[in-house]
């Protein structure tokens, strides 16, 4: 039922995808790295317990809080490639790139040829996915596993097709694997759109739709049941869970507790430039927190996931997308007077195709507006959200953008020309207001947008010869909109790429003089014992690990929840296990129950301890501490 692909086409989609690679690809050396996971993939690397478990140090001791699905791609990069802070990220980044030919080949198998160029040129420049792709985080991974399911649901609607529905439904259970819960926003509106969209009658597709769900759940759920098959002393603590359970870190940690804004997560250093956010420059903008749930989050003017990253994209996909969803999903049905050719009716089986196509394109419709909503709705309420969070429906927000730019575009009916007026407009004007006054881009947005309104005006002509209005639209008046509307994410794009800014965190990195200089006192005063260091907190050591690749003794999970008893630790000191331990936050007088550094081993190794901060080059005193018992 899809039309074949014509050579331009594959043309324009080559330099998309191509452009693409490279906003994700560029200087990519130059983003930090995020030592929480680089440790894993660090420690999963040594050994195969390591690497089925998603071990967070070398030891096996602890486990990340997430399947390790992602971070096998990452262990498979960096075995193949070297470690380095580039090969970690190439999985995300190569995944960011194929999501944007996968997203055309979806839309423009339900819609046409423009929208799918239009949607994956939107995805390509969209700057929040353009940063995480070069981010060593997992949600672009989850974001094209999405893609892909999408596009294999909408194969499976056309053909009616169990065996496309199940795969769609094995890739969403993969995708869950990566990212939990975040990968069910889309999930209403997939499940919306392979409803409406099977062409079976309703029994059938119930039962298609249970065996889909069955699927859906033993692929998801497959790692975590796993786990289980190990012994219990085998299976490391999954940090961030209360019991040890990777199926506690799942749905408790990453689920409700992310929800309520429960997460013990390191926060945004808070700037605060008083009533005039001009004067601060971008990379203290970035650092003022994500602003409190509201209808009007996703269009903010300053922090990480500012209008300039999301906002504006997702405001012109909204003001087209939408009234282009409804003028497809309200079509005449083929066969009536206005859908016939030359006065005559279409033969059967061509007629039986356009039916096909309409019913496709009802059900894409409610699709892709419920993933939309979803995506909105929860982001927009959400107590703690992370920037990178919202790939979970940027392709929705890209496809609804591409569909609208389309349809808009095209030179019949006034309604439309109206809504294109209307957005480009309200862009223009958004615009200024991001970018807090009118520099060169600026111009550039509002050439654009008179432009592509002049275009549309002319092609609306009657007067004009008929190739001539061909030729202004849609093509002239689409690639006009699209740069208007494009042109602020694409140079917000490139600053990125220029400050080498990321979208993960920066948990459990530890100043570089300061990680050289305990290296390598360790190093030099093992002695033989089996762990290299006693760390106060599981997640303050991890670019420790990243250096060092040797097994640490956790003293605290997550909320500094005690990990090591003092009486475990007495006795791996005298065992000659554990030597030195590593103390790097302070307690102070207000002690709190989350503070790792106010929990009872911490305490004690205080209380008991010898100080060797200054022996080992330290600047700050009581940092590195040789344990009681242990010989010097």
């Amino acid at each position: 039922m899809s039309r074949p692909v014509r050579r331009s086409e594959w043309s324009l989609l080559a330099l998309i995808t191509v452009g693409a690679a490279v906003l994700r690809l560029l200087h990519i050396d130059r983003v930090s790295p995020d030592p929480f996971y680089d440790a894993a993939v660090r420690s999963m690397g040594l050994s195969w317990h390591n690497f089925f478990f998603g071990s967070f140090e070398p030891g096996g001791s602890v486990s990340i809080d997430k399947p390790p699905v992602d971070l096998w791609l990452q262990v498979a990069s960096v075995k193949l490639l070297g470690f380095s802070s580039t090969t970690l990220k190439l999985p995300e980044a190569f995944a960011g790139i194929a999501a944007v030919p996968l997203l055309f080949a979806a839309i423009r198998r339900v819609w046409n040829p423009a929208a799918g160029l239009a949607a994956a040129l939107a995805l390509a420049v969209l700057p929040v996915s353009v940063i995480t792709s070069r981010s060593d985080t997992m949600d672009a991974v989850m974001m094209v596993l999405i893609v892909l399911a999408l596009l294999l649901l909408l194969r499976a609607c056309e053909a009616g097709s169990s065996g496309w529905l199940l795969a769609a439904a094995g890739v969403l259970g993969v995708a869950f694997n990566v990212k939990l819960l975040e990968s069910l926003v889309a999930l209403p509106g997939l499940l919306a759109l392979a409803y409406l969209g099977m062409p079976s009658e309703r029994r059938r597709r119930l039962l298609q739709l249970g065996a889909a769900g069955a699927v859906y759940a033993a692929v998801a759920l497959a790692w975590l049941t796993a786990t289980l098959i190990a012994p219990a002393h085998d299976r490391p603590w999954a940090i961030g869970s209360t019991n040890g359970s990777a199926w506690n870190a799942a749905f408790v940690f990453n689920g409700t507790d992310r929800l309520g804004g429960k997460s013990p997560e390191p926060q945004f250093t808070v700037y605060k430039p008083g009533h005039h956010y001009p004067e601060a420059t971008q990379a203290e903008r970035d650092h003022i927190p994500i602003v409190p749930p509201s209808a009007k989050r996703l269009l903010a003017r300053i922090g990480p996931l500012s209008g300039q990253r999301l906002g504006l994209e997702l405001l012109a996909a909204l003001l087209l997308g939408v009234p282009a969803l409804l003028w497809g999903a309200l079509r005449p049905a083929p066969g009536k007077p206005e859908e016939t050719r030359e006065g005559r009716r279409m033969p059967d089986g061509e007629t039986r195709i356009e039916e096909q196509r309409a019913r496709l394109r009802r059900a894409f419709a409610v699709g892709i507006g419920l993933w939309m909503l979803t995506g909105i709705v929860l982001f927009s309420s959400m107590a703690r959200l992370h920037p990178r969070y919202v790939e979970a429906f940027t392709p929705a927000v890209a496809g609804m953008l591409g569909i609208g730019a389309a349809w808009a575009a095209e030179p019949r009916g006034r309604a439309r020309r109206a809504f294109l007026l209307g957005t480009l407009l309200i862009v223009v004007y958004y615009t200024e207001r991001l970018l807090y006054g009118t520099p060169a881009v600026w111009w550039i947005v509002l050439a654009a947008a008179l432009g592509a309104i002049a275009c549309a005006g002319l092609a609306g002509l009657q007067a004009l010869p008929t190739r001539l209005r061909s030729r202004l639209a849609p093509p002239a008046v689409l690639a006009l909109a699209l740069a208007a509307i494009l042109a602020l994410p694409l140079s917000t794009d490139l600053r990125a790429i220029r400050d080498g800014v990321t979208d993960a965190g920066y948990v459990g990195a530890l100043p570089r003089e300061e990680q050289r200089l305990v290296s390598s006192f360790l190093r030099a005063h093992q002695q033989g014992a089996k762990y290299e260091v006693a760390a106060e907190s599981a997640t303050g050591i991890g670019s420790l690990i990243v250096q060092d690749a040797r097994p640490v003794l956790v003293l605290t999970s997550y909320g500094a929840r005690v990990f090591t008893p003092v009486a475990e630790l007495q006795r791996l000191i005298g065992a000659g296990e554990v030597r030195y331990a590593y103390l790097n936050k302070s307690c102070g007088r207000h002690a709190t129950s989350s503070n790792a550094a106010c929990s009872a081993p911490a305490r004690w190794v205080r209380a008991h301890g010898t100080d060797v901060s200054a022996e080992a080059g330290l600047p700050q005193a009581k940092t590195l501490w040789l344990l009681p018992g242990a010989r010097p």
